[in-house]
């Protein structure tokens, strides 16, 4: 029999049945493999990042009778070629499958086999209409297995084994496609087209509705850290975190002109307030796709600008990848086909004051057009922070089928949109010169997190169940590469200034927010005010305020200690930051992610860490005055409010009352926060 595998190098390739499988070393412990059906594999760059040669100089490929086998450093793979005469298909059958083993041999996972008189195929190709395909990956790997990651769902689950995930964004969705494994693997779907993701007990599922090629990677690693290091070299490290993200971040639904917000910058200061960035929400702007201030709210914003850098803060401004049909940029951006387009009825994607459509940000063009406009109205003022809103984006009805960009149907590249709206401004950014940055967006996809993006969660309910939910989240998109994470400390809708339950919830959000790798302050509070032009037309409403004062004065003593606290912990923040930048570690941490091999660590999912020092166990429940909190075995551990010490391996009923967040200090450190909390 003819030898089914081709070795290139530590290259390996087989083809069978039309179908060509490439199984390649991708970064150290890394592989990657790509499949197509009736073509080559291609470079697909969608968040994979050429790998260092160096970091595989030992990979080798071992054929053997049937066999091929690719080690590289901490993995092994294991390809098993069959080749048999089918006598009730007529014709020779050809199938090729993959397995997975650590540096020790214990098998991680596996791609399914055929069941025998099932016929089953790991490796599935349905064709659709445009030439590409309806793919599937069937895998097999240990049914007891916690699993991590994936992005953000809103949802308070921590192992995710057993559930199912839709692979699409949505507001307050974002999908991340990248699982770390208490086996000691990651596994990352490297596909950004719309799909879905099953991890069941009997097997793993990945489908993408429409693609070209099977893409995927895998990396074997000694512990989460080794795992999680290393998928940030194959997909991108954070840049250093800027000095003006380590402190406290004031916004609110919405300032609505330049006399309000300054006064509210002046005011933190009066009162000696630390506050590092302020933020001009939407509808700054005459239209929605402007992308510049309306004059008459903000009359001279080098000015606004000038005077906010002269009391020590940054200025944020919105920007909406939507652009309304009466914006003065509509007809240009749609007759240069920079806008996305939809393949049914007419090109309206949403409705937020007119109907409008997305910025096309996969058109290289359209990213360019994109930031002149920025750099001209904004950056030309002196401004070098973007919230980057709607970032999925935010359709009026997902139905993914029914839109295409310049790189494909949404259908097929879907998933890439927010990594790219974040890119056009980091790559404009960096060309004229900007050294410094974070943006704020509402999702991204993988290798978001090497073009500055400081993801939120998105317009969340104010309440104690949401609440928790972030934490979950912010766990998550951790493990999934995505170090710089926040949420909207008191949620986005539902609160009122005047609702005494609501001022409960937000003290204890903002004493999380106060141990979050971006702290931020926003949300639509209850009750609006009416904004009207001088020419009697009306503006979208803006919230009540959402100011330190603005919830009474027990409220405010308890907000103003825990935003000094923030300031407190600045050299210990940025320690994390750098760990972000340098070896790829989350900031806010699955408290598994330092303790492994202890398995309570594992379930988790309302504690968590914030570096390697912190544990922090937020209060989650209405009227709560206590909780229960779980001390990590190997370490000793300080109760910051308290300043006792207990030993890790237990549970602690801890005294919380409203003034108090649970904060424990492994090992003595941070020695100065003891009664600081």
């Amino acid at each position: 029999m003819q030898e089914p595998f081709e070795v290139d190098g530590a290259r390996l390739t087989w083809r069978g049945g039309g179908e060509t499988l490439v199984v390649e070393p991708w970064g150290r412990g890394s592989v990657r493999v790509r499949a197509a059906l009736g073509a080559d594999v291609v470079d697909a760059d969608w968040a994979l990042l050429p790998p260092d040669a160096r970091a595989h100089d030992d990979a080798r490929v071992v054929v053997g009778q049937g066999t091929a086998t690719l080690t590289n450093g901490a993995i092994r793979v294991v390809a098993t070629a069959s080749d048999f005469f089918d006598s009730q298909a007529g014709y020779r059958q050809f199938a090729c499958r993959l397995a997975f083993y650590d540096a020790d041999g214990r098998l991680l996972l596996q791609e399914g086999d055929d069941g025998g008189a099932l016929k089953l195929r790991a490796r599935t190709y349905s064709a659709q209409p445009g030439g590409t395909y309806r793919i599937g990956l069937s895998l097999e790997s240990d049914p007891a297995e916690k699993l991590y990651g994936m992005g953000q769902y809103q949802q308070d689950i921590g192992d995710i084994k057993g559930c199912t995930f839709e692979l699409a964004h949505r507001n307050s969705q974002v999908s991340v496609p990248f699982v770390l494994s208490s086996a000691g693997y990651g596994f990352f779907w490297h596909n950004p087209a719309i799909g879905r993701a099953t991890f069941a007990s009997n097997r793993t599922e990945w489908v993408a509705e429409s693609a070209r090629q099977l893409d995927y990677w895998v990396t074997a690693g000694s512990s989460p850290a080794r795992i999680t290091a290393s998928y940030a070299d194959a997909t991108g490290h954070a840049p250093m975190m800027p000095e003006h993200g380590l402190g406290f971040w004031q916004c609110k639904l919405r300032y609505w002109n330049q006399g309000q917000l300054l006064e509210v910058a002046r005011e933190h200061k009066r009162r000696g307030l630390p506050m590092d960035v302020i933020v001009a929400d939407f509808f700054h702007w005459p239209k929605m796709g402007d992308f510049r201030f309306e004059e008459e709210f903000w009359p001279d914003p080098s000015a606004m600008v000038a005077e906010l850098k002269e009391l020590g803060i940054e200025l944020m401004v919105s920007v909406w990848p939507q652009v309304s049909q009466e914006s003065e940029n509509f007809e240009e951006m749609r007759r240069r086909g920079l806008l996305v387009l939809s393949n049914r009825g007419i090109d309206v994607q949403m409705r937020f004051e007119d109907p409008s459509q997305f910025v096309d940000v996969t058109n290289p063009a359209a990213r360019a057009y994109l930031w002149d406009k920025c750099r001209a109205n904004y950056a030309g003022h002196g401004i070098r922070l973007f919230w980057l809103d709607e970032a999925e984006p935010e359709y009026g009805v997902y139905d993914f089928d029914a839109y295409r960009y310049h790189l494909g149907q949404v259908a097929e590249v879907g998933n890439l949109y927010p990594q790219l709206f974040s890119r056009a401004f980091y790559d404009g950014m960096v060309a004229d010169g900007e050294r410094e940055v974070v943006n704020l967006v509402r999702c991204a996809w993988a290798g978001s997190q090497r073009y500055g993006a400081l993801v939120w969660s998105g317009d969340i309910h104010s309440s104690f169940p949401s609440m928790r939910r972030q934490v979950t989240a912010g766990i998550h998109m951790g493990i999934a590469g995505i170090p710089w994470f926040t949420t909207d400390i008191g949620g986005f809708g539902g609160g009122r200034t005047d609702d005494p339950a609501f001022h409960e919830l937000l003290v204890r959000w903002f004493q999380l927010g106060a141990f979050l790798p971006v702290m931020r302050l926003h949300g639509d509070r209850g009750p609006s005010e009416a904004v009207v032009a001088a020419d009697g037309s009306s503006r979208l409403a803006s919230g009540a305020p959402n100011e330190l004062w603005s919830f009474g004065d027990e409220v405010y003593e308890i907000l103003e200690r825990y935003v000094h606290l923030r300031e407190v912990l600045r050299d210990y923040t940025r320690g994390l930051m750098a760990q972000a930048h340098t070896d790829g570690q989350p900031v806010m941490r699955a408290v598994f992610h330092e303790f492994p091999d202890d398995p309570a660590a594992w379930d988790l999912v309302d504690q968590y860490l914030y570096g390697p020092d912190l544990l922090i166990a937020p209060v989650m429940t209405a009227g709560a005055v206590a909780r229960p909190v779980y001390l990590p075995a190997g370490s000793r551990w300080t109760n910051l409010h308290s300043g006792e010490v207990a030993d890790g391996g237990c549970w602690l009923d801890v005294d919380a009352p409203l003034g108090v967040i649970p904060v424990f200090a492994r090992d003595g450190a941070l020695p100065q926060l003891v009664g600081r909390i």
